[in-house]
């Protein structure tokens, strides 16, 4: 029958299964309990016995000497047992056999028993079978005699060194292979000779006839003779290049995953990516960004077509200088339609480019210099590889080989894209940040004061600076708000957290304050009610998902009045002020801490103190004595320090802090307010007690317009006494004694009335035919601010009025 061939002799190792006979090895399984399971023809030519007589029965019809119960107790704890064994013949005879037991891999009770039926003779034609096995080899093989001289090669020797086993005989290592590293095989050989002992060596070679460098592992072996006399050394070499290309390539992976994006500045992280490229997988790297992307906006979508303008943001070499480079760090340079880097950005892909004469040729046509750079340091192939990081295309990584003989292939094209991918994201994340960062400042900027407000109480300066690009824009800010009274309300608060969202808390927070400090209230209640306002935005954040993290802020409010020279300061978890006195002594005030704002429910206490005048007080937050890597306590000395060298110009004063505790930038936001005390003395402030009777408010109206002329201000003394007489008229009308009225000569013109009654006024629209309720309608329309502000016994009604303009001299 023709046509098809039966599944026994077809297929190309049909020839190799026939020649292998089954029944050349005894082989039976024997199962936990000494129950044979099965019994092929070996075992049968061995023993006599049929598989039917033997299957199902116990293996102890075998063994003439051996209990039933014994041999799986022998072998109970054994993944594997050899030996000799007697066992019994079908005919009765006694056989003395050697047996293989493997325990059974599905059956960790079971037992696979094999004994080889017949045993090759050794002889002549087997010593031939072992050389032709040595030629054959796929291992590259030699053997040296004591000598350290060949003897004999393999054919996977000859190819490894290009020449013939005659060719190398009678040379040593060091002569077949001229390297350093055969000189270490060398003198491994020899010490197999003095020690007898194997010995395992690496080497990296540049072989003859071989592109590039080979990886090998050596292994030599001494050679004994049948007396036990060392005869040579058998070297036995594996070309693992391969494996060490792969482990190299783990390793710069590992590597770059480590080194690139250690921050948030994109012009490092780009550097950072040429230098992990350099020298280990091209000898030239350049890494252009498409000029959009560097203020921290989106690139146009899509890859870009035709010529392309990059700006080269960083670049590194294996030689000093990186002479290579046509194009500068922060040089815009037009690379043309069809040049490697604009077709990869068109095209989206890697590109891998072998400078052949007619590529060169090419290059050189569009950009000769480039063309001249490349012949005269020999580049031969380039990979460029597009940036490309949640869509956008960033720019291109080109990297460059001309001292590696390798040209670049496809792994090598693989692993570029890989470490670029890495780079890629982690410029996309710097650029991002450098956004918000932007956003961030401009809103923070346009957020704190633009200008500090002219005041009379206090010669102030202040400073802002950002935090590095590193840690990101934080939530300080600084204010300094004119009360009434001529009192000033200074203000220094930091939030939690940083970038846009702690901006935009600082925002609220800075306008809570403001807002607050117009209806004067005292240090403690404002921190208590910015608390809850702190809260409620912790709320809306939690509710609506908006804000990462928790909302919270510290802050210092200080009132100071430069009539009494009182200050009161309350504060709310945030660093103690320190105050100068004008002998020069530094202290840092104690002012209780109080908790940080958004705690919730906790109260807060202030201080008050007296001031002289000229005292310096300086109002600071943590990123001014928190540096990063020292104790807070030695910032704290050190602020002391600063300030024990006084200076008259606050402005000289600022910079000297910043200058002397900022050494490395700030780590974190810094707020800075520097504040001199002033004194407004009795030739400006002018006070009478004023008698709970209707008729005091002539005399009242009186001493005001008298006072008004010894301060030639009697331009104003109408309006003033129109202010005088309605609220006197008030406070005897509706309040309570004890009643005084203070004028006050300072920028402006404020009358103050205070009385002993909590009752605020309200200012209301009178009808057309009422008696009253004009009076506070006028005032508000006559002076240019009115208001009410308790005090511990009572209250103050004030108005200011702005002074008439000084003549101009003629």
């Amino acid at each position: 029958m023709t046509g098809s061939a039966s599944a026994k002799g077809d297929g190309p190792n049909a020839g190799a299964r026939e020649t292998v006979d089954e029944a050349a090895t005894a082989r039976v399984r024997v199962d936990g309990h000494g129950v044979v399971t099965a019994w092929n023809d070996g075992a049968r030519r061995l023993l006599g016995h049929r598989a039917s007589e033997v299957v199902g029965r116990n293996v102890t019809l075998l063994l003439p000497d051996v209990g039933a119960t014994e041999v799986p107790r022998s072998l109970a704890d054994l993944p594997r047992w050899s030996g000799t064994v007697t066992l019994l013949h079908r005919d009765g005879r006694r056989l003395p056999v050697e047996l293989l037991a493997h325990r059974s891999q599905n059956d960790g009770d079971g037992w696979l028993l094999v004994s080889a039926v017949t045993r090759p003779a050794r002889g002549p034609a087997d010593d031939a079978f072992v050389q032709r096995g040595f030629t054959h080899s796929p291992c590259t093989m030699a053997l040296y005699d004591t000598g350290l001289r060949l003897r004999r090669a393999n054919g996977d020797m000859e190819r490894a060194m290009g020449l013939s086993e005659e060719a190398m005989r009678g040379l040593r290592v060091t002569e077949i292979v001229v390297d350093p590293e055969s000189e270490r095989t060398e003198a491994g050989m020899r010490r197999v000779l003095e020690t007898g002992r194997p010995q395992e060596l690496g080497a990296a070679l540049q072989l003859a006839g071989h592109e590039r460098q080979s990886v090998w592992t050596v292994s030599l072996a001494p050679v004994w003779d049948t007396i036990g006399r060392l005869e040579g050394v058998l070297l036995s070499a594996h070309d693992v290049t391969e494996q060490h290309l792969a482990r190299q390539r783990l390793v710069l992976l590992n590597d770059a995953s480590v080194r690139i994006g250690s921050t948030l500045d994109l012009a490092r992280t780009a550097q950072e990516l040429a230098d992990v490229a350099v020298p280990r997988f091209a000898d030239f790297v350049t890494v252009d960004l498409l000029p959009a992307i560097e203020g921290g906006e989106d690139p146009p979508q899509g890859p870009p077509h035709g010529p392309v303008r990059l700006r080269r943001v960083a670049y590194q070499s294996v030689l000093e200088g990186c002479p290579e480079a046509v194009v500068r760090r922060g040089i815009v340079a037009a690379y043309p339609a069809g040049c490697t880097a604009a077709e990869c950005l068109a095209s989206g892909r890697p590109i891998i480019e072998h400078l052949t004469p007619a590529a060169l040729a090419e290059v050189e046509r569009q950009t000769p210099q480039r063309a001249e750079r490349m012949r005269r340091f020999g580049f031969h192939s380039v990979l460029a590889v597009p940036m490309r990081a949640r869509g956008l295309t960033l720019g291109v990584a080109t990297f460059s080989r001309h001292r590696q003989p390798k040209l670049f292939e496809q792994d090598d094209l693989l692993l570029g894209e890989e470490i670029t991918a890495r780079a890629a994201v982690c410029i996309d994340n710097a650029r991002r940040y450098t956004r918000e960062r932007s956003i961030s400042l401009a809103l923070q900027s346009s957020l704190l004061p633009q200008q500090l407000p002219e005041q009379a109480a206090l010669d102030v300066a202040s400073r802002y600076l950002p935090a590095s690009s590193r840690a990101g824009v934080g939530g300080d800010w600084f204010d300094v708000i004119p009360l009434s009274g001529a009192r000033v309300a200074l203000v220094v608060g930091d939030v939690v957290g940083h970038g846009i969202q702690a901006s935009a808390t600082m925002g609220r927070l800075r306008t809570a304050v403001r807002t607050l400090a117009d209806i004067d209230l005292p240090p403690d209640e404002l921190l208590v009610h910015l608390d809850d306002l702190i809260n409620r935005l912790a709320g809306a954040a939690d509710s609506t998902a908006v804000t990462a993290g928790d909302v919270g802020a510290t802050c210092l409010y200080a009132v100071y009045d430069p009539v009494s020279r009182h200050c009161t300061v309350a504060r709310a978890g945030h660093p103690v002020p320190a105050l100068v006195t004008p002998d020069g002594t530094v202290d840092f005030l104690d002012v209780p801490a109080g908790p940080p704002l958004g705690l919730g429910g906790l109260p807060f206490e202030s201080t008050e103190l007296k001031l002289d005048e000229g005292s310096l007080l300086v109002l600071y937050t943590d990123g001014l004595v928190g540096v990063r890597g020292h104790d807070i306590d030695e910032g704290i000395d050190a602020l002391r320090d600063v300030l024990r060298r006084p200076t008259d110009n606050l402005e000289v004063t600022c910079d000297a802090l910043l200058r002397t505790m900022l050494t490395d930038g700030p780590s974190d936001d810094v707020a800075l307010l520097v504040a001199r005390t002033r004194a407004l003395d009795a030739s400006h402030v002018a006070t009478w007690q004023v008698p709970p009777d209707p008729a005091m408010v002539g005399p009242a109206r009186k001493n005001a317009s008298r006072q008004l002329s010894e301060w030639g201000l009697d331009e104003a003394a109408f309006v003033t006494e129109l202010v005088v007489s309605e609220l006197v008229t008030n406070a005897i009308r509706y309040a309570e004694p004890p009643i005084e009225l203070r004028l006050i000569h300072d920028r402006t013109l404020i009358c103050e009335v205070s009385d002993g009654s909590t009752t605020a006024p309200h200012l209301r629209r009178a009808r057309t035919f009422d008696e009253g309720g004009r009076g506070l309608l006028l005032v508000a329309q006559l002076t240019q601010g009115w208001g009410t502000r308790q005090t511990t016994n009572g209250k103050i009604i004030w108005a200011e009025q702005a002074l008439p303009a000084e003549p101009s001299p003629a």
